[in-house]
């Protein structure tokens, strides 16, 4: 009975789920494309296809993401009418001209992107059937300068026209995109800006002007933005700005970033109107006698986070320094030359930092005030040439949570330098030449839950004797060895029973050429696993010790020396949901269709297989335009024309022939043409079933698919009868014994 169940759900699933890559029968999808569901959208992706023009023809109606990225498409013609898209993305191809023909009937379109192609030309008109529209990506385009206005949208909010090769906003420039509430005008060469610029844009919240070579801003230039919440300004050069002004009217100003823009000088009354300012970051500007007190003044009470990295302030921090920002939360002092005296005078006034950051100060010693900050849950001192004075100045900061000491040029770290740090939850070490490690060095780090040690010249994974020898460290869940020169043992585990909860392990780029089958024996609660860039082969039992991984639900194989893999081999890992190969050397053999199936009918999803299609981080609008795919070989150049490959569940064939002249496939591409047959052993009950239902010259197969269905009924037809029966007597039973007790009496 059960097994008739599993085949009655499988022959549901197939009349109504099955699909070409895990999708439906409903939708069309074009040839040179990968279509599937993100969540329950539908998803056309023709990325990086070599496509010259849109396949208008092929496309579903109800298509929601149609993904055009990395082709060679010159020209928009009409989308076929009715069509339900919501998001179009056409970033990296060879467009010139953005026009309305294009774009005609696009009703339901909300996000749209165009970057990082050659237009020149955008007609002002071109959205306008678009009624819903909210995104539109234009940066890297030539567009140059435009005479009236842009565009015309009254729904538009956001409008990234960054590295667009802009010098000049005209008055009328956004007259008809009233709505924008984030900007993004970085990297054009605009040089100045004058008044009236950004007038329209009452209801802007964000601007960035990064990287614009702005030499001049007038004093009225934001006087319209009466919302504007957040400004960028890095990366330009604001010597002679006068920034009382500029900054006067931005009263809502929350977040202000001036990073890198060429400021040598900043008066007492800068920042005297940004009342509300919360996030200050001068970073990188050559404020050599930055007067910090004088320039925070007394208005700035609600600043939580100041970043003064890197401003090459000349003289000692005074200790009035921070006597006005006493909300400090964060600070950022790295790449300044500071000195221990100083310091512990500045932060004195300062009992409620949470966040301190001293990184590459060339500090030789610590301010031994550090029983002041209470509060204090993050502390870096990285690269900086210190001594190992740890234990006493740090002793006082028990609630610390994050410590990094990494790259400063350490060789030994006395073990006791933690043992009051009990509330310890990430270390950094990475990036000293420790070789070893001292015994009982991380004994009272009991709530630690990340341990980084990364380019440490460390030999031997991690030992023991570091760590007590009867206590399992319940919270260490990570741990990152990146980097060393590791020597695997020959035979038993790497770690110790104490690591037993770790969860989370890195060890890429370690010049791991193999690990035993007991490499993890002590640590099989691993669900996350770092293998990226060693030097592991295809070769009988290379992997093997994937079989202790029961709980392994991420594994990271990427640019190692695979040239095949088996789904057999991941046979002990049921929980695994994510499996990234991308950069093996794939010779395209039937394996390659093996995982595809694998990943697609035993796991019911491809995105298991990273780079095998299109994932989140590739759809999403302001995504990433650039995809690495999944590659295999043929061992010789092909030049074939496929004229017709096996229809596999889980797969879709194409529908007209195609001519291969090149070695290189995409896993997609090769799973399609290969016409390779399911592997039954790995495959579920569904692709059995389908095979019967779909084998139309294969009459045993039909008459078996009959038997089944045949036997299915009649079992549900007698299921029907006995229940039926059943609950008709439980009805009559009560009736009589009640006529019964009626005559009695």
């Amino acid at each position: 009975m059960a097994r008739t169940i599993i085949v009655f759900l499988s022959l549901l699933f197939l009349k109504h789920g099955q699909g070409f890559n895990g999708d439906s029968f409903e939708r069309e999808c074009p040839d040179e494309c990968d279509c599937h569901y993100f969540r329950i959208n539908w998803v056309t992706d023709c990325s990086e296809s070599n496509l010259t023009d849109v396949p208008y023809d092929e496309l579903s109606l109800s298509v929601y993401i149609l993904d055009l990225n990395g082709n060679n498409i010159t020209s928009l013609q009409s989308f076929p009418g009715d069509i339900k898209m919501r998001r179009l993305q056409i970033a990296n191809n060879r467009l010139t001209r953005i026009e309305r023909q294009g774009f005609k009937g696009l009703e339901y379109l909300i996000d749209v992107d165009l970057s990082g192609n050659n237009i020149t030309y955008v007609e002002p008109e071109a959205f306008v059937d678009s009624r819903g529209l909210l995104n539109v990506e234009l940066q890297d385009n030539p567009l140059g300068n435009t005479d009236g206005p842009f565009l015309i949208s009254s729904t538009l909010q956001y409008l990234d026209i960054s590295n667009c090769n802009i010098s000049i906003i005209n008055p009328q420039f956004f007259d008809n995109i009233t709505s924008i509430t984030t900007l993004d005008l970085s990297n054009n060469p605009l040089i100045s800006l004058d008044d009236g610029v950004f007038d329209d844009l009452t209801s802007l919240e964000t601007l960035k002007l990064n990287d614009c070579k702005l030499k001049y801003l007038s004093e009225n230039v934001f006087l319209a933005l009466v919302n504007l919440k957040n400004l960028e300004l890095a990366g330009n050069y604001l010597t002679d700005t006068n920034w009382p002004e500029v900054l006067g009217s931005l009263t809502r100003l929350e977040y202000l970033n001036l990073r890198k823009s060429s400021i040598t000088y900043l008066s007492e009354d800068t920042f005297s109107n940004c009342t509300n300012l919360v996030t200050l970051i001068l970073a990188d500007n050559k404020l050599l006698d930055l007067d910090v007190a004088a320039t925070l003044g007394n208005s700035v009470n609600h600043l939580e986070l100041l970043d003064l990295s890197n401003c090459h302030i000349k003289g000692p921090i005074s200790g009035e320094a921070f006597a006005n920002a006493t909300r400090l939360k964060s600070l950022y002092l790295s790449g300044n030359p500071l000195f221990a005296p100083d310091l512990k005078e500045a932060l004195a006034p300062l009992p409620k930092l949470e966040k301190l950051f001293l990184s590459n100060c060339g500090l030789r010693n610590l301010p031994d005030n550090f029983n002041v900050f209470e509060n204090l849950i993050e502390l870096d001192i990285s690269q900086n040439p210190l001594v190992n004075v740890f234990t006493r100045l740090l002793a006082p900061l028990d609630k610390l949570e994050y410590l990094n000491m990494g790259y400063s040029n350490l060789s030994y770290i006395g073990p006791e330098t933690f043992s009051h740090m009990t509330s310890m939850k990430r270390l950094v070490l990475s990036g000293n030449d420790l070789l070893s490690l001292e015994a009982g060095l991380f004994g009272n780090l009991t709530q630690l839950t990340t341990l980084e040690l990364e380019f440490c010249g460390l030999k031997r994974p991690l030992n023991a004797n570091a760590f007590f020898k009867n206590l399992t460290y319940m919270d260490l869940r990570e741990i990152k060895l990146g980097g060393n020169p590791l020597i695997i043992p020959a035979s038993g585990p790497l770690f110790p029973k104490q690591l037993s909860q770790v969860t989370v392990l890195d060890l890429s780029n370690s010049n791991i050429t193999s690990l035993t089958p007991d490499a993890f024996k002590n640590t099989e609660n691993i669900t996350d696993l770092n293998l990226a860039g060693n030097k592991i082969r295809s070769e009988e039992g290379s992997l093997a010790f994937l079989d202790r991984l029961n709980h392994l639900e991420k594994i990271n194989l990427s640019n190692n020396n695979l040239t095949s893999i088996d789904p057999q081999l991941f046979s002990n890992n049921p929980k695994l949901h994510s499996l990234n190969l991308i950069g093996n050397p794939f010779i395209c053999d039937c394996k390659i269709a093996e995982m595809w199936d694998w990943a697609n009918m035993i796991k019911g999803d491809l995105d298991v297989l990273i780079g095998a299609k299109s994932a989140e981080k590739d759809i999403i609008v302001k995504g990433n335009k650039k995809k690495r795919n999944l590659y295999c070989r043929y061992n010789e150049l092909r030049n074939i024309t496929i004229t017709a490959n096996k229809t596999v569940p889980g797969r879709r064939p194409f529908a007209k022939p195609r001519e291969l002249t090149y070695a290189n496939r995409t896993w997609a591409k090769y799973v399609r043409e290969s016409g390779c047959e399911p592997v039954v052993k790995i495959l579920r009950p569904v692709a059995l079933v389908a095979d019967l239902i779909t084998t139309e010259n294969n009459q045993f197969a039909l008459s078996t698919t009959a038997m089944i269905l045949a036997v299915l009924a009649l079992t549900l037809g007698a299921a029907t009868v006995v229940m039926t029966w059943r609950l008709f007597r439980k009805h009559q039973i009560p009736e009589i014994d009640t006529e019964d007790n009626r005559k009695q009496r």
